[in-house]
């Protein structure tokens, strides 16, 4: 997966190659966050709004709270 630098802008290209590295030996996607992303904390109407657009749109979708 090639990691768009305007997204993490805080990663070096030797960081960059790492995290490709590693994700082409798991097999796997990996997510790099700069700080510790904190889960929103959700009603159930707005989790069900979230469930909704996820089946929508095929796609997971993941909630955090802002910093």
């Amino acid at each position: 997966m090639t990691i768009e630098n305007k997204f993490a802008d805080y990663l070096d290209n030797d960081s960059i190659g790492a995290i490709e590295a590693l994700e082409e030996e798991t097999g796997t996607r990996i997510l790099a966050y700069y700080t510790p992303p904190t889960p929103a904390n959700l009603s159930d109407k707005q989790v069900n709004k979230i469930k909704e657009l996820e089946k929508k749109l095929c796609v997971r979708l993941v909630a955090y709270s802002s910093h």
